[in-house]
């Protein structure tokens, strides 16, 4: 038995459960219950401003600390996944992030809301960065596939939750709903992290035969010296702010464009508008996350981001000249989501392939700190919405998105070979 094998086995008490796709099933659970941290966040913002007026920047900068916290983080908590396993840093993730809820429950002035948000931020990237590098280390020929259903999780987990958390803020107050669903979300990862087990890499697997992977596993030191990384970094954050600013201003726009609360029919269903469009937006966008990994795994990373990136900053434009129509809007949103989502997907795998699985839950976290970076873009929108007026926010996001998917295809895609054809040569010379 191997170091890593034995590593395995005395955090698995039943071999049963220690099976890859076994293993992936947990970490999708435990995304899809850690995913109202962020993408439930819209249902509370107008409640919170309704009975603290504590302005929509401030409640807004509040979701900003939370993702920067939640990405910022977590290489320190991928190199304690690569040393320790997976099964402590998803346990103290869960009460981390039921902390962070409760404290939300109980909060009435902005450094409450902030505090809870740095706490929430930190369960969050525990059980986030442990999750995706498990998957990338146990499916080395399905990597973005693995890493897609993962992060679909924390995608399509949240559109389970939605309908639920919207009529318990209706019915018993915004204070509840945190409390109650925090504490909810925090026990079943908490239990599931029981059955985590170290990842070893599976025998008679070949990787996809269209990516191209290196041989050399770098650090997390190495991989930050090397100009791919940064450029990579660049994309992340450009194509991850226009998504995080949809992410959170979905509310705000539906209200400013008059119909927060419009009852819209589909498929047999009414609801309000609102509820609706996040229902769908949030299964749309964990869907794209295993489908582009998917694709990507066949036809090549940058191949998928150009179309992907190109077009989410087409959506963006949609929404901004039709989206004052009720299913016009609930539309472009969807898209929006649709080609946004796969960057949790196809970044991490990207990340693996070029600089190695042995550190790849370090490595993949700190390229996962471009989210953060992206964060902070949020509050601008705040600002360059002023008045009701949107335009200007979906122009920025569109042209940021367009000319990040032109630079992958362009330039991201020769360098990335380049380099991991030089790094290779190296080993084998």
């Amino acid at each position: 038995m191997t170091q890593s094998q034995a590593m395995g086995a005395t955090q698995g008490n039943s071999a049963g459960f220690s099976g890859r796709w076994v293993q992936l099933i947990f970490g999708i659970i435990c995304m899809a219950m850690v995913a109202n941290l962020q993408y439930g966040w819209t249902l509370f913002v107008n409640p919170i401003e309704a009975k603290n007026h504590l302005g929509l920047p401030v409640i807004q900068f509040a979701f900003s600390i939370f993702v920067v916290v939640e990405t910022w983080l977590v290489p320190i908590e991928g190199w304690l996944v690569d040393k320790y396993g997976p099964r402590p840093v998803i346990a103290g993730g869960a009460l981390l992030a039921a902390l962070g809820w409760v404290m939300n429950s109980y909060a009435s002035t902005e450094f409450a809301f902030y505090a809870a948000a740095v706490i929430s931020g930190v369960g969050a990237g525990c059980v986030y960065g442990t999750c995706v590098g498990n998957a990338l280390k146990w499916f080395p020929d399905k990597r973005g596939l693995a890493a897609g259903l993962t992060a679909a999780g924390f995608g399509a987990g949240a559109a389970v939750t939605v309908i639920p958390i919207a009529n318990m803020i209706q019915a018993s107050g915004y204070e509840q709903t945190f409390f109650f669903f925090g504490l909810l979300q925090g026990a079943v990862i908490f239990a599931i992290a029981m059955f985590m087990v170290r990842p070893t890499a599976p025998k008679g697997v070949a990787p996809a035969p269209r990516i191209v992977m290196t041989k050399v596993d770098y650090t997390t030191g190495q991989m930050i010296r090397t100009p791919v990384f940064w450029l990579t970094y660049v994309l992340f954050v450009a194509v991850a702010a226009g998504g995080l600013m949809a992410t959170a201003q979905i509310g705000p726009i539906a209200k400013d464009f008059g119909f927060t609360k419009l009852p819209v029919s589909l498929l047999g269903f009414t609801l309000p508008l609102l509820t609706m469009a996040l229902t769908i937006d949030n299964l749309v966008n964990g869907f794209t996350r295993p489908l582009c990994g998917f694709i990507s795994d066949r036809l090549g990373r940058e191949n998928t981001m150009v179309v992907v990136f190109v077009g989410e900053g087409l959506a963006m434009l949609g929404l901004m000249t039709y989206g004052h129509n009720p299913y016009a809007f609930m539309a472009f949103a969807a898209m929006v989501f649709l080609c946004w989502g796969e960057i949790f997907s196809i970044f991490p795998a990207l990340c693996a392939d070029t600089f190695g699985v042995k550190n790849a839950a370090a490595n993949a976290g700190t390229l996962y700190t471009a989210k953060g970076t992206a964060a902070l873009l949020v509050p601008v929108a705040s600002i360059l919405s002023a008045g009701g007026n949107w335009d200007r926010v979906f122009m920025f996001s569109a042209a940021i998105s367009i000319v990040a998917g032109l630079l992958a295809k362009l330039v991201l895609a020769p360098m990335r070979t380049k380099t991991i054809e030089a790094a290779n040569a190296a080993v084998e010379a």
